[in-house]
């Protein structure tokens, strides 16, 4: 499949800034436009799900387990096709993916009773839960994964000395972005109903980020005759070189045509990033801030019960969290610059450890408090470790498929959350004693940050 000219339809080269800063500004609206696939898009329609299909609401929960469990497991070959085809190519597949899945998904009725009397099922409960189990993997992985990968992961080639900087500021935008993203959905179902929802989410994705990809995406700098940060071209300080030039330098160079790295820029294989320490430092790090906040966000009306403050306000908890984790989100990219990426991972551990205890008494203002700094700062730093690391870590060239397997290791995490969470409201008999539990596992976390020592500087 050849990848789409980097003059088409214009010359980034040729415009009067660096076009790296579009790039951050069209990644942000790829990496929001990644909302129906993530837990949040998909809880607000929770409900209408379980009226249309008849399933229980733990049945429709583990039709969601399954479905985001296997997505998961084809992210590495997802983050292969990244590397191979590029992030124009792979975004513009994927948001076509999330638009036919979400239109299929709202004839999900009719579908369920056309299997079962297709094969003879007793009632439509059977196929209703097939039906929504791939659903959710297909949703899933394209939404979540490939969607947010493309976008990331293209938004980190185009930086270096500034990538901190870069994710602080797309970071602000995507946090405010999930924050009232569930208040747009509810208006969309309350304009048009569920169906309608969905069907109006379908051309906003299929159609118009698709045609966001198709004009503005560019895979790197190097490509577009520039360089990362916006630098100069070392032979011509006084004047810019023209894109052809560049790219024929490019093209004649050893390295590879996808990303000509500089001399000082590490280039890691696959395999290469999986045996270091530092990459699971990073990884096991998201990946327990994804699966407990992701049990907490689903059973946050239930928890605001438990713990005396109700679920309307545990709710509206969503909003101060909103305003912290941009503020630290901002602060933390620009200390990323500048501090040793060890020392952030360290942090989020710490603080993800004060938010899993503040979270199990919200109904006392010391221990509230605790939750909303800790998870607000926590989900600051998500932002930057998940776009500063892995590329100053291991370079540009395969930052796909590295990605991809941090990716995957995140998403089958947060498909574990809910359920590990109301197992140990059931056999522990509250929220809190399970949230003791995931501390022991963040405190597991912290020590093997602390022992990695030089490998995670």
């Amino acid at each position: 499949m050849k990848r789409l000219a980097p003059d088409f339809p214009f010359a980034p080269a040729k415009l009067s800034f660096f076009y790296g800063w579009m790039i951050v500004a069209v990644s942000t609206v790829g990496i929001v436009m990644s909302i129906p696939g993530q837990t949040m898009g998909v809880s607000v329609f929770t409900d209408h799900l379980i009226s249309v299909t008849g399933l229980s609401r733990l049945e429709l929960a583990n039709t969601y387990l399954v479905g985001t469990l296997v997505s998961s497991l084809l992210l590495p070959r997802g983050g292969a096709f990244l590397d191979r085809h590029g992030a124009r190519t792979t975004g513009i597949a994927a948001c076509c993916t999330v638009a036919l899945t979400l239109i299929v998904l709202t004839w999900l009725g009719p579908l369920s009773l056309g299997v079962s009397s297709l094969f003879g099922l007793e009632g439509s409960g059977v196929a209703a839960a097939l039906l929504l189990t791939l659903g959710f993997m297909v949703l899933r992985f394209s939404g979540q994964g490939m969607l947010t990968m493309s976008a990331r992961t293209m938004m980190a080639r185009w930086f270096e000395r500034r990538r901190g900087l870069a994710s602080g500021v797309s970071g602000v935008f995507v946090s405010g972005g999930f924050a009232v993203a569930p208040l747009v959905l509810q208006f969309l179902i309350d304009l048009g109903g569920w169906r309608g929802a969905w069907w109006m989410l379908a051309g906003i994705v299929g159609l118009g980020m698709s045609l966001v990809i198709l004009v503005f995406f560019r895979e790197n700098p190097e490509e577009c005759g520039l360089r990362m940060d916006g630098a100069p071209q070392p032979d011509a300080p006084d004047s810019a070189v023209s894109a052809e030039a560049e790219r024929s330098d490019v093209e004649a160079s050893s390295s590879p045509p996808e990303v000509a790295s500089s001399a000082l820029e590490p280039s890691f294989t696959r395999g290469e990033a999986l045996r270091t320490a530092r990459f699971w430092t990073v990884t096991l790090t998201l990946s327990l801030q994804a699966m407990v906040f992701t049990g907490i966000t689903f059973h946050i009306v239930d928890l605001g019960v438990e713990t005396g403050i109700g679920g309307r306000e545990a709710v509206r908890l969503f909003i101060p969290l909103a305003v912290v984790s941009t503020t630290i989100g901002l602060l933390s990219g620009w200390a990323s610059d500048r501090v040793p990426i060890r020392l952030l991972v360290l942090c989020s551990v710490a603080l993800q450890t004060v938010a899993f205890v503040g979270a199990g008494r919200l109904g006392e203002g010391p221990f509230l408090a605790m939750m909303l700094i800790g998870w607000g700062a926590a989900g600051g730093l998500y932002s930057t470790l998940m776009n500063v690391a892995i590329p100053r870590f291991f370079g540009r060239e395969h930052l796909g498929a590295i990605s991809s397997i941090q990716m995957s290791c995140m998403v089958a995490a947060s498909a574990m959350g809910p359920a590990c969470l109301a197992a140990a409201k059931t056999w522990l008999g509250s929220y809190q004693s399970g949230l003791l539990w995931c501390c022991v596992l963040s405190s597991a976390v912290f020590l093997f940050t602390l022992a990695s020592g030089s490998d995670s500087r």
